[in-house]
């Protein structure tokens, strides 16, 4: 059993910022990657940015005003959102590739967190 428990979403102002943060638990042997996606209304769900050991990256919409940090090691995540755009709302989800005590390895989600960049 893997659980992505997120913590973090809100209501901001546009210019704003809001930090997210993820933390794996249960049966985990190795995270390769871990990242945070986002899913608006009546869109398909997009990489927003992703972490390993050796490399981080982002799309283009939010590099530069978003950081994604953690210690993989720690099965530990966080997404700092900057300067927010009205457009950067959505429901952000953590993401996991792992390898669990079955000797499988797969992606995990966690629960989703809303985030609405408003005035």
């Amino acid at each position: 059993q893997v659980q992505l428990v997120e913590s973090g979403g809100g209501l901001v102002q546009p210019g704003g910022s809001l930090r997210l943060s993820c933390a794996a638990s249960g049966s985990i042997v190795n995270i390769n990657a871990m990242g945070w996606y986002r899913q608006a209304p009546g869109k398909q769900r997009e990489l927003v940015a992703r972490i390993t050991v050796t490399s981080t990256n982002y799309a283009d919409s939010v590099r530069g005003r978003f950081t994604i940090s953690g210690d993989i090691a720690k099965n530990t995540v966080y997404l700092q959102m900057n300067s927010l755009k009205p457009e950067d709302t959505a429901v952000y989800y953590c993401n996991a590739y792992l390898k669990t005590v079955a000797n499988t390895w797969a992606n995990y989600w966690g629960q989703g967190t809303q985030v609405t960049v408003s005035s």
